[in-house]
């Protein structure tokens, strides 16, 4: 066998292994059987691959132990399908390697077939309870990073008070938030798609309020009002990053578009909000 490729073999003879482990172990921990059955299916099929790869190779490959960890603590605490797609993301280098030796390897071209078609396919499958409440986090969210980051804003060059401005944007939020949980409660009823509404507007609420408390957090650690909304803002944006790009891969879609998008409205807003505290101050003499 040509060197190159029984260094690729060997490679991804333990790509493949070491995802048919983290399959296999992910599936133990899963309640629903159909999603079992799936994550069951694809364990299988990653350990045809590697058993492929190792009829032409003739070597056993040890799985990556620190790979498996670290992939099926994401799942527990991310939800399965962002750790799969998380992983499967990074296979798109196998695909390609696969397709390039396949002419020289018969059934090479099956298995990176699978890897990009089939496995996908069964993906999408998944049903999980989390993804179906996204939307309502996304809701959540957004009202929070946008009306309250603008909110604070205003308050900040209004009041010019840490404590102050603390405390009235905790009121605001408070009664933001519950106010969002109920719309997205009245929402949800009127939809046909099998969402609880008391679950979608929990969604709702916990993701503004959870949002609430790290923006106002600054103004009650800080005493520069300034310094304090400039740290609230990079932790607007730190919150639109983490959960943009977690929405890019659950979804498949552009982290960048997502970013940009949601990062432009609410630094828009904010900016807004804080030119009218300015001359809202000014008229009212504060």
């Amino acid at each position: 066998m040509d060197e190159a490729i029984k260094k690729m073999f060997l490679f991804q003879q333990k790509n493949e292994i070491t995802e048919y482990h983290i399959y296999a172990k992910l599936a133990k921990s899963i309640k629903s059987e159909d999603n079992k059955k799936i994550i069951l299916k694809i364990s299988k099929d990653e350990l045809l691959h590697y058993n492929f790869l190792k009829r032409h190779n003739g070597a056993d490959v040890a799985p990556d132990k620190l790979r498996i960890w670290w992939y099926l603590l994401i799942a527990r605490a991310l939800g399965i399908t962002f750790g799969i797609k998380l992983m499967e993301n990074g296979e798109e280098s196998a695909q390609a390697v696969y397709r390039q030796f396949a002419e020289a390897v018969p059934g090479l071209g099956k298995i990176a077939l699978d890897e990009d078609e089939h496995e996908k396919a069964l993906i999408r499958m998944i049903d999980e309870e989390r993804l179906k409440y996204v939307g309502s986090v996304v809701l959540g969210l957004n009202d929070a990073l946008v009306e309250l980051t603008g909110a604070l804003a205003g308050f900040t060059f209004a009041l010019q008070e840490s404590k102050l401005i603390a405390v009235v944007g905790m009121i605001t939020g408070i009664a933001a938030s519950l106010s969002m949980a109920a719309s997205e409660y009245l929402s949800t009823k009127t939809e046909a798609e099998g969402r609880s509404p008391a679950k979608a507007a929990l969604y709702t609420g916990f993701a503004y309020i959870i949002t609430v408390l790290i923006l106002i957090l600054p103004f009650l650690l800080l005493k520069n009002v300034f310094i304090s909304l400039g740290t609230a803002v990079i932790s607007a944006l730190l919150i639109i990053m983490a959960f943009t790009f977690y929405i890019s891969v659950v979804r498949e879609t552009s982290f960048r578009e997502g970013f940009l998008e949601m990062a432009a409205i609410s630094l828009g807003i904010a900016s807004l909000s804080f030119v009218i505290g300015f001359f809202v101050r000014e008229f009212m003499g504060i």
